[in-house]
């Protein structure tokens, strides 16, 4: 039997919401990623273009740093992964995150929350990239704000 892991980022706790239920469900350990440096609602502000989020997000060699840690990566067979959807891509914390770990021969389900935009191939097509093409990242799933159980059940039942 293969051992899971849900690890996402949220800003907002939409995200977590999701995480925490999918993890249940699948009888998954759980992981926050948790920046050193919280989010606060100006820094999300994406009609601001100097707000930390647009910084972020318009710097491609950014990283923002981390302060939690899976303390032994190597005993996942499957990660699936959760954020928010910004600016059409996962976060740059989570690049942080996947730049981490050797995902080496690891399966990566992502799904992403969001109000309207989803998960497109693009996003995969990076996550691979990032980890050099050494795991199977599969498409995933975009979320909205309220998901009911069997919604998720459903999805996991057809990964």
């Amino acid at each position: 039997m293969s051992k899971k892991l849900v690890a996402y980022f949220s800003a907002t706790g939409t995200t977590k919401k999701i995480a925490v239920n999918l993890a249940k469900e699948e009888g998954a350990d759980l992981f926050e990623i948790t920046p050193e440096k919280p989010y606060t609602a100006d820094d999300l502000d994406w009609r601001n273009k100097k707000s930390r989020s647009n910084v972020e997000m318009g710097d491609p060699n950014c990283h923002p740093a981390v302060i939690s840690k899976v303390e032994d990566m190597g005993q996942y067979d499957e990660v699936i992964l959760g954020f928010p959807i910004w600016w059409g891509r996962e976060p740059s914390i989570v690049d942080t995150f996947l730049k981490q770990y050797d995902f080496s021969g690891k399966t990566i389900v992502p799904f992403c929350t969001s109000g309207g935009s989803g998960l497109g191939h693009a996003t995969v097509e990076r996550i691979n990239n990032l980890l050099g093409r050494k795991a199977n990242v599969v498409e995933g799933r975009r979320f909205g704000g309220e998901v009911s159980i069997e919604d998720m059940k459903t999805w996991l039942e057809n990964l």
